[in-house]
């Protein structure tokens, strides 16, 4: 009764209400920043918590001073200003040590122990105050109310500090504040009712109120200023931890290189978006580039990925409300793309083809990539994300092994194929890795004097379980699997060390794929074998087929000039299947023509092959390029050849490819040489 009589009747109420704000307010800022500070360590643990522990101390003490303030004794009053100073250290150094001693976690116990400590830290700075407020007249101290004021600052600040990890989000994060307000009133009214004065006759005369209310309301500006300071550092602190959490949300969940969503935002965009009521009909679009690789090989991995990120911007475009567009890795990518009917899915679809058909500029150089693309419909071909992308991929693969195939749909019997032929592509990295490959070797000779010139190396493969698998098939798999550079490489190793142990000085001749004249590294790569195998330069040729040369001419005639700075010799294949032969002839300086065999198992039947065949060999022999011509299986072709003048011949009839150790055996007169078969009478 005494506490509420000393409240309502002995202070003045504006001032009370002034440091029940100040309580109210030093209060929440405090518990604040320390959940803040728990969630740190080391020396920004120990920052956190002195600036906890200047905005408690000041706030609890500025709380106390108003309100000491607003007490009225009815006799004259002053303050002592040291003690005064004093309470206000013992109030920032003795929260200072509750909030350390809570945080250390030393037991479960620690945040009651240290809020305990905070109670009397609190008590310690009120009773010092107390001290220093100087009254003219007669002061009783009630023992009873001065320890029960200390024992309830100290129990519900241990209750205070024990609900602040407890109930951290919502309305309930404001109990732990409110517990702390009623310790610190609680102290305070409960400590004033203890402090008992009794006027002496003649000072009855009570404070300058005006003089005080001022003095509380500058009070009471300087501790919103040091709660404000701590508001502040929270809101910064706040602010900053919220970007850097955004920026690592968006690391996590994005491209670094072109922003677009990763794997892991895609799979949980499509997982929702397969679980959602109307799921029926969304596609999954598997994209990978075609001439990525040959991109970075030619310009270099920094025109790679301005390139990447080109296409990304494009597929920006089309991604939004109803699509969703992520990078999966390397030059794959994924789109969600949601139609209402197959024809319109279609229509996206080819949308995205063209995007990736489009040439992308980087600096003076323009290329298009082109794309294989895969697509997958829920729920006909996959009933969940992974049977949906597993089958999607499927479907992409097989358009990159289809050089005429761009765009394919998912259909069960594709996938089979699919499945098979990827499983034969890892037999043939098994092969390689485990030299279980074989080159055979096939003669070309001179139509004119039946000479061995040379031997053409041609790679073949047997597999453990389908037996002999033919070049045609196993080579594009090897170009679509990223296998072709160490094929070609194993090639042209084993051919340059077989030939070096031959006893004659015959060439022998390596066939290079589209990709590996877009390696930059290659015209390297053919010095250091020649080193390793001790074949001389002149003794190798490598042949190029005009699709080889005509992707990136700039970049292939580099390449060439490489080579034949080497001193080896350059051939071109097939010659008269391409685009652009003439063209080809002018641009490239071959050393050798070897003409399609097309041509040559037409001689026989067809007059205008034979009328291309003079031609050809006309123009050969006006830019001083020997020709050799392939596929011959007849006598009769080999007479209309001998006829026309052509230089050198290769086919089943002059010599059948072999392995190194049948060669070896066989002597070269056992070889059918033209001048060795009579002329054929129809010649």
């Amino acid at each position: 009764m005494r506490v509420f009589t000393c409240l309502f009747t002995e202070h003045n109420l504006w001032l009370v209400l002034l440091a029940a704000a100040m309580c109210a307010t030093g209060s929440v800022v405090t518990m604040h920043l320390y959940r803040r500070g728990l969630s740190t360590r080391g020396a920004e643990k120990s920052g956190w918590l002195f600036l906890t522990a200047v905005c408690a101390g000041s706030s609890i003490w500025a709380t106390h001073f108003i309100a000491m303030l607003g007490f009225q004794p009815g006799v004259p009053v002053t303050f002592d200003a040291t003690l005064t100073l004093v309470s206000m250290i013992l109030a920032i150094a003795g929260t200072g040590a509750g909030l350390a001693l809570s945080g250390m976690r030393f037991s479960r116990h620690a945040p009651a122990i240290g809020g305990c400590v905070f109670g009397l830290a609190i008590a310690a700075m009120h009773f010092t105050g107390m001290f220093a407020y100087r009254v003219d007249g007669l002061v009783d101290w009630d023992q009873a109310y001065v320890t029960a004021s200390i024992g309830l600052a100290a129990g519900l600040a241990g209750m205070a500090f024990w609900a602040v990890e407890r109930w951290k989000n919502g309305p309930a994060v404001f109990i732990a504040p409110g517990i702390l307000v009623v310790a610190i009133v609680a102290l305070h009214f409960t400590g004033m009712a203890a402090f008992v004065v009794t006027p002496i006759a003649g000072m009855e005369v009570g404070a300058d109120s005006a003089a005080f209310r001022a003095m509380a309301l500058s009070v009471a500006v300087a501790g919103m200023v040091i709660i404000g300071t701590g508001v502040t550092s929270y809101l910064i602190d706040h602010r900053t931890r919220e970007e850097s959490d955004e920026q690592l949300r968006h690391m996590a969940l994005h491209d670094p290189l072109t922003g677009l969503a990763n794997r892991t935002s895609f799979n949980t965009y499509l997982d929702a978006r397969l679980a959602s009521p109307d799921a029926d009909g969304v596609a999954v679009v598997g994209i990978d580039l075609n001439r990525f690789k040959e991109i970075n090989d030619v310009w270099g991995h920094e025109a790679g990925d301005a390139v990447l990120c080109a296409l990304a911007e494009r597929l920006k475009g089309l991604a939004g409300q109803t699509h969703f567009a992520a990078r999966l890795g390397g030059d794959e990518f994924c789109v969600v793309l949601n139609a209402e009917n197959r024809i319109a899915l279609q229509e996206r679809v080819d949308t995205i083809e063209q995007m990736f058909a489009t040439p992308v500029s980087y600096g003076e150089y323009e290329s298009a990539t082109g794309a294989s693309i895969g697509v997958a419909v829920f729920p006909h071909d996959g009933a969940d994300r992974d049977s949906l992308v597993r089958n999607a991929d499927l479907a992409m693969y097989k358009a990159k092994m289809d050089p005429m195939l761009d765009v394919c749909f998912y259909d069960t019997e594709l996938g089979d194929e699919v499945r098979e032929r990827r499983a034969m592509a890892n037999d043939l990295r098994h092969a390689i890795e485990n030299d279980q490959l074989h080159v055979h070797y096939q003669v070309q000779t001179s139509i004119g004097t039946g000479e061995i010139r040379g031997y053409e190396a041609l790679l073949r493969w047997t597999h453990p379980r389908l037996g002999a698998i033919g070049p045609d098939t196993f080579i594009p798999l090897a170009e679509a699997n990223g296998l072709i550079l160490p094929l070609g490489e194993w090639v042209m190793r084993q051919a340059c060390r077989d030939a070096a142990s031959w006893d004659n000085d015959h060439k022998v001749a390596v066939n290079l794929s589209a990709v590996q004249l877009t390696h930059s590294g290659l015209a390297r790569q053919i010095q250091q074998i020649l080193l390793e195998t001790g074949l001389p330069v002149k003794r190798l040729e490598i042949e190029l087929t005009e699709t080889a040369l005509i992707k990136d001419k700039v970049q292939s005639m580099h390449i060439m000039r490489q080579i034949k700075a080497l001193g080896v010799s350059v051939a071109l294949d097939d010659f008269g299947t391409g685009y652009s032969s003439l063209d080809i002839l002018r641009t490239f300086p071959f050393d050798k023509i070897k003409l399609d065999k097309s041509f040559t198992g037409e001689l026989e039947s067809d007059h205008r092959s034979l009328a291309v065949v003079r031609a050809i060999l006309a123009l050969a022999k006006s830019l001083g390029i020997p020709v050799l011509a392939e596929g011959i299986e007849t006598m009769t072709q080999l007479d209309l050849l001998r006829d026309e003048a052509c230089d050198e011949g290769q086919g089943f009839f002059l010599g059948r490819p072999a392995p190194m150790d049948i060669l070896a055996e066989t002597p070269a007169s056992d070889i059918v040489l033209a001048d060795a078969v009579p002329k054929s009478s129809t010649a």
